[in-house]
């Protein structure tokens, strides 16, 4: 689900699927994907704060709803993750510093999700954990692309081969994270980031953030001196 305050122009996006700690079946795939899409128009928004309902932000892929047929899981997988790659060009490319608020399981592509985030602040009872070397699959929702680059690849490495988890003081120190608060102080803490963001330069907070994303790519994409001298 998403609100968007016109006064303050915040917008808040919750994934609504407390019952099962938010794991991602299709349904809530698409469902978030719905809400998000038409954020892309609203480019006067200011910021946008991404949660989770209940007591998790996300417990990663809805496996049991995979496994529950076998037969038709690539499918369902890749329904799923083409409505979150939807998400995540929104988050990344739309002008608004996205931050997201997070607490208790953070696992498999909420981690991914949560890397693609600008800022993110965590309550002290969040555990980070990729876990993907348990279903046999690489990291996906941008995973591979967004961990190694924010957080450095030896530690990446250790989330993805070590299945090492997280505190949200470890994801602190890692990197992953910006702000550790109280579990009680969470809600509190994020509308005041929020405002903080929303009474800023907004122009100015685009730009830095198209700045920060298209030198990614030319980083990773430009010839070399060598190749240009070449060429």
């Amino acid at each position: 689900m998403c609100h968007i305050d016109e006064k303050s122009l915040i917008a808040t996006v919750t994934v609504n699927r407390p019952e099962v700690l938010n794991a991602l079946d299709v349904a809530t795939a698409q469902a978030l994907q719905a809400v998000v899409a038409p954020l892309a128009a609203r480019t006067d928004l200011r910021c946008i704060v991404f949660n989770g309902a209940g007591r998790a932000f996300m417990a990663g892929g809805d496996l049991a709803g995979f496994a529950a047929d076998f037969d038709k899981a690539s499918d369902t997988v890749n329904a799923l993750l083409d409505a979150l790659e939807c998400v995540i060009a929104v988050f990344r490319h739309h002008p608004a510093p996205v931050l997201a608020s997070v607490h208790g399981a953070v696992a498999g592509a909420g981690v991914s999700l949560v890397a693609a985030c600008d800022l993110v602040v965590a309550a002290e009872n969040t555990q980070f954990l990729l876990a993907y070397n348990k279903i046999g699959a690489p990291p996906d929702c941008g995973g591979s692309y967004f961990l190694p680059r924010l957080i450095g690849e030896r530690k990446a490495a250790a989330l993805m081969y070590l299945s090492e988890t997280w505190s949200a003081a470890q994801a602190k120190d890692n990197g992953l994270i910006n702000r550790v608060v109280r579990d009680d102080q969470l809600a509190s803490t994020t509308a005041k980031l929020a405002e903080t963001i929303a009474q800023g330069p907004t122009s100015a907070f685009s730009q830095y953030k198209a700045l920060v994303r298209d030198g990614h790519c030319l980083l990773y994409t430009s010839p070399s001196p060598r190749d240009r001298q070449k060429s």
